[in-house]
């Protein structure tokens, strides 16, 4: 997928909505005013590039210079850098790979954690506050609904495939295996050992 200019505009647009209007996000933005940070997400053909000032974000599709940092990951990965305690994890597991100066990418985590992202905030001058606030919280109503369901499916997917189906062994099948794949490792080491002793006499 091609980054247009105006898909570029919507983003930096509701980035600056999100992290430059809040004046408690000052002292985050200031340590990330003349930075420069690459994401490049692998479903993305080319890369997206945050060039931070102290008044706003510029969100570019193409920089021929370079950048302080550079970050590549999947689309997937990107709500993950909200949790700035995640980071390390995600960089030895190998979902993000950074390149240049690392504290970019940590002020950068730091700052979208510290914003609030409130949906009833940016509906409410389009469709009024009470209408802003009963969507959001139905939306989040649903979101929660979505996910416990997926849950609770991918519990019984899981059940299924142990018990019913028998298609995967179930965790003490499976321990049970492993332990006699062993015994009967040790057992083979020792006929070996009896073996060459035999034979050396």
């Amino acid at each position: 997928m091609r980054l247009t200019p105006l898909m570029t505009a919507a983003l930096e647009t509701a980035l600056n909505r999100i992290l430059y209007r809040d004046r408690s996000l000052k002292a985050a933005r200031q340590r990330l005013a003349g930075k420069v940070l690459t994401l490049r997400l692998k479903e993305l053909t080319q890369p997206l590039v945050l060039v931070f000032s102290e008044q706003q974000l510029d969100v570019l599709g193409d920089w021929q210079d370079t950048s302080d940092c550079v970050v590549t990951m999947r689309l997937a990965t990107l709500p993950k850098l909200r949790d700035r305690q995640q980071l390390t994890g995600l960089i030895r597991s190998g979902e993000l790979e950074v390149e240049g100066d690392l504290q970019v990418v940590q002020r950068f985590s730091a700052l979208i954690d510290l914003a609030e992202l409130d949906p009833a905030e940016y509906l409410a001058p389009w469709v009024g506050d009470i209408a802003a606030q009963s969507i959001s919280q139905t939306a989040q109503h649903a979101l929660q609904f979505l996910r416990s369901d997926f849950q609770r499916k991918q519990s019984y997917l899981g059940q299924a495939l142990t018990e019913e189906w028998r298609v995967a062994p179930g965790a003490l099948e499976l321990a049970w295996f492993c332990e006699e794949v062993d015994a009967m490792d040790r057992s083979l080491d020792a006929l070996t050992t009896r073996l060459a002793q035999l034979e050396a006499k």
